[in-house]
């Protein structure tokens, strides 16, 4: 039911998700810099640059989100995390990651 995915959505801890499976690559503050980023390349986005938000928006994002990097003709070593997060889990995920942005 809708209401019973609100209420998901609104227990899903972004932060502690994004912890728990992003910061690997991405970095504990989202700057790309995570442990497992010294061997990727290319190197995970930094979600605190002005110029990786100018020209993405919200569909795309969750869509890699979702789907992976190759979905929308980005890196293939961004996994799919479909399976973890659901739409609206997505979205959650994408406002929490905006706020490396913001600071």
């Amino acid at each position: 039911t809708d209401e019973g995915a609100a209420v998901a959505a609104q227990e899903f801890d972004a932060a502690g998700q994004y912890q728990m499976v992003c910061t690997t690559c991405h970095g504990p503050a989202g700057a790309g810099d995570g442990p497992g980023a010294a061997a990727l390349d290319p190197k995970p986005a930094n979600f605190g640059d002005a110029a990786f938000w100018a020209d993405r928006s919200d569909e795309e994002l969750i869509k890699v989100i979702r789907e992976g990097g190759m979905s929308v003709g980005k890196s293939p070593l961004m996994p799919a995390w479909g399976a973890l997060f659901d739409q609206a889990k997505a979205e959650a995920l994408l406002a929490y990651i905006k706020t490396f942005a913001e600071g």
